[in-house]
């Protein structure tokens, strides 16, 4: 589906040159454990470029440099963050220990260049082919500065994903000074994109208005995002979990968008039922959200909180689990329903069109409003679990979610 005032021009008609991708974020995550939804999506780019007949190079921002790197440097920086998902205390000690000056060195002397930004449109002609392609989908280095050295390069094509604009349409649940820097990225993006592309009709819809207000609509695609199936099961659960109780599970950072509150209070009411299930809470914790913690921390009753799970640990308590819980007050796509659904658990969510696009009828749609349509449904939840030798009678059948196969046939004909 394309963006309205679509320019044929703008198409790349044939194979780029090479393509530039954009691992900032990435490499700003290393050592720092689970991945985000949005660093998932910056991997799975990764994975994909690197299979292309096109020579990938990356750009990092690192501190106040921007580092280019070959596509030799970009194949061992992949090796890198694929050996943190495997072996992330030995990152961890690579970025913590040494306050990451080793990181620092290690691209330096993979790079090509690395220069400050007054230097970087020309060391970046030096290097990059003409019709190169640069892509970023990961919210980070959507600066001016960086777009103006990279259109230096004749034939060059910018394409960023948006993933939504929470930070401007939900200012009160974000850290201080976070609306801000967004509102300067979106710019950016607005003024010098050649193509944007979209996660859902619903961040399109939520935020090319804002692309009006600063001046400029880029073309775009909507492709959403590729849902994978991770049937890794089953050592036993390490988690402290008593999975002959009936439980349910919500995964995501703690902050305020994500609703917990809602989670915490039924769970207050549900205490006094003869015999409550537990709440499993699955995430970090995150920012401007300190009454949540006061009360997590006063360790209400069948609450567990886990702010470090493994990918095997969460499957398990996934396939183990009454229900999987989300009530979200805004989100821009939504991996954790998805990969609930997709393992056949049943999902209460909030009322979000989002949700809608991708997961259809599978969820129980509840208004996040309503408390007593949230108690009531878990309750449901538990009697049919207890009367079903421990799986639902009624569970729906896994569906079929979005692919990165679809996804990639969508925007490889504009990067």
């Amino acid at each position: 589906m394309l963006g309205a005032g679509m320019k044929m021009a703008t198409i790349q008609n044939k194979p780029p040159a090479a393509r530039c991708l954009d691992l900032t974020r990435l490499v700003s995550r290393i050592g720092r454990g689970s991945l985000t939804g949005i660093d998932r999506v910056e991997l799975a780019y990764l994975s994909h470029f690197l299979c292309d007949p096109a020579p990938l190079y990356s750009l990092v921002k690192f501190r106040k440099f921007q580092f280019l790197l070959s596509p030799a440097g970009t194949q061992a920086l992949a090796d890198l963050i694929m050996a943190g998902q495997t072996n992330s205390s030995a990152l961890t000690r690579r970025k913590q220990r040494s306050k990451n000056w080793r990181l620092a060195y290690w691209l330096w002397a993979q790079s090509l260049c690395a220069a400050k930004s007054s230097q970087m449109a020309r060391k970046l002609r030096l290097h990059l082919p003409e019709g190169t392609a640069y892509i970023n989908t990961g919210h980070s280095n959507l600066a001016p500065n960086t777009f103006q050295a990279l259109k230096k390069i004749r034939g060059m094509h910018i394409t960023v994903l948006v993933h939504d604009c929470i930070p401007l349409d939900y200012a009160q649940y974000q850290r201080v000074g976070t609306p801000e820097r967004f509102k300067a990225k979106m710019q950016a993006v607005s003024q010098y994109a050649d193509f944007v592309i979209f996660n859902s009709k619903d961040s399109k819809d939520t935020t090319e208005p804002h692309f009006h207000a600063f001046g400029r609509v880029p073309p775009s695609v909507i492709a959403l995002l590729g849902i994978v199936p991770n049937w890794q099961l089953t050592a036993p659960i390490s988690a402290p979990i008593n999975i002959d109780q009936p439980y349910f599970v919500t995964v995501g950072t703690i902050e305020p968008r994500k609703n917990h509150a809602l989670l915490l209070d039924i769970w207050a009411k549900l205490a006094s039922h003869p015999h409550p299930p537990k709440l499993v809470i699955v995430g970090k914790r995150g920012w401007n959200n300190q009454t949540v913690f006061d009360r997590l921390d006063r360790s209400p009753a069948n609450i567990v909180e886990l702010n470090n799970v493994s990918d095997t640990d969460l499957n398990a308590l996934l396939d183990r689990a009454a229900g999987a819980l989300f009530p979200s007050l805004a989100e821009g796509f939504g991996f954790p329903p998805a990969e609930a659904a997709l393992r056949g658990v049943p999902v209460i969510c909030g009322d979000l069109p989002v949700y809608k696009e991708f997961l259809g009828d599978y969820p129980v749609y509840a208004d996040t409003a309503d408390m007593y349509l949230w108690e009531t449904t878990i309750q449901k939840l538990v009697n049919r679990q207890q009367n079903a030798d421990n799986k639902p009678a009624d569970a729906k059948s896994p569906i079929s979610l979005p692919t990165w196969e679809k996804h990639f046939n969508l925007v490889l004909k504009w990067t």
